[in-house]
C-alpha cells in the first residue's frame, strides 16, 4: 500500500466518523427543536438531517480532493532537480498528440500493460483538449520488467505501426492496445491488418526488434529523470527557461491544472 492510499483511507474514515457525529448532533438538535416547538414533524426532521449530512460529506470530499491536489503538486516541486535530466521534446523522434508547437508538453513514460496507464490515457486526452493548443502530449516507453515480455512486445509493435503509418496511426494503435489489449504477435498483427496497414511488413519489423534500443533508451532516460513507476508524467515548459515537473501516477485533471496554469502565464 502506498502512502497516497493510506492517506485516502484515513481521509475516508475521517469523513465517515465526522458524518456520524454530525448525524447525531442533528438528531439531538432536531429532537430538542421538535420538543420545544412541536412544529417539526418526523419527515421534515429526517429531511433536514439528510441534507445536513450530505452537505457536510460533500464539503469534506472537496477538502480531501483539494488536499490531494496540493500534496501532489508539492511533491512535484520536489522532483524538479532530477527532472532536469529529462530529454527535450523532439518532433523528429517523439510521438506527439496535439499541437506540435504547444507552449507546454505533457511527457508520459508509459507501459501498455499497466492498468494505471490505461486509466490515465483518457485523462491525458482530456488535458490536451482542455488547454486547446497550449498543451500537447508526448508518449515515451517505460515497459516494466514485471509486465514483460508483453509490455516490450507491445512497445515494439507501436513503433512498427508508427514506422508504417506515421503519428496518427501510432496514436490510433495506443487506443487499441489500451482498450482491446492485444499482447501476442498473432493478435497484434490482426489489429494492424484491421487498421489497414501491411501485415507482412509489420510482422517483419516486429520480429526484427529494430526499435528495441530506442525503447530501452527511453526507459533509462525516464529513470534518470526520476521515473520509478508508470505512468511517469512530466509537465514541460517548452518556451523561455525550460522547466520540467514530475507528476507520478494516474493523477486527475485538478493535479495537472495546479502545475500547468501558473506555467501558462510565464
Amino acid at each position: 500500500m502506498t502512502s497516497h492510499q493510506q492517506k485516502d483511507i484515513g481521509m475516508v474514515a475521517a469523513i465517515i466518523f465526522a458524518s456520524a457525529v454530525v448525524s447525531g448532533s442533528l438528531v439531538y438538535f432536531g429532537m430538542n427543536t421538535a420538543a420545544g416547538s412541536g412544529s417539526l414533524g418526523d419527515a421534515a426532521l429526517d429531511k433536514r438531517i439528510d441534507a445536513g449530512i450530505e452537505r457536510y460529506v460533500q464539503k469534506k470530499q472537496a477538502e480531501m480532493e483539494n488536499a490531494q491536489a496540493e500534496a501532489a503538486a508539492a511533491e512535484a516541486e520536489q522532483t524538479k532537480v532530477m527532472a532536469k535530466n529529462l530529454p527535450a521534446v523532439s518532433p523528429a523522434s517523439d510521438h506527439i498528440y496535439g499541437n506540435v508547437n504547444a507552449k507546454i508538453s505533457l511527457v508520459e513514460y508509459s507501459d501498455f500493460q499497466c492498468p494505471f496507464c490505461q486509466r490515465f490515457h483518457g485523462t491525458a486526452k482530456q488535458i490536451v483538449d482542455k488547454y486547446a493548443g497550449d498543451v500537447n502530449w508526448i508518449y515515451r516507453h517505460y515497459p516494466l520488467p514485471s509486465h514483460d515480455p508483453a509490455a516490450t512486445l507491445q512497445a515494439l509493435a507501436s513503433e512498427c505501426v508508427a514506422e508504417q503509418g506515421g503519428n496518427a496511426k501510432f496514436w490510433e494503435f495506443t487506443d487499441i492496445l489500451f482498450n482491446e489489449g492485444p499482447s501476442d504477435k498473432t493478435a497484434l498483427a490482426a489489429a494492424v491488418k484491421k487498421m489497414g496497414l501491411d501485415e507482412a511488413r509489420f510482422t517483419q519489423c516486429l520480429e526484427s526488434e529494430k526499435y528495441l534500443s530506442k525503447i530501452q533508451k527511453e526507459l533509462t532516460e525516464g529513470s534518470n529523470a526520476g521515473v520509478d513507476g508508470t505512468p511517469g508524467n512530466f509537465i514541460v515548459l517548452n518556451s523561455g527557461a525550460a522547466e520540467s515537473v514530475l507528476i507520478p501516477g494516474a493523477q486527475g485533471l485538478p493535479v495537472f491544472q495546479k502545475v500547468i496554469d501558473p506555467l501558462l502565464t510565464q
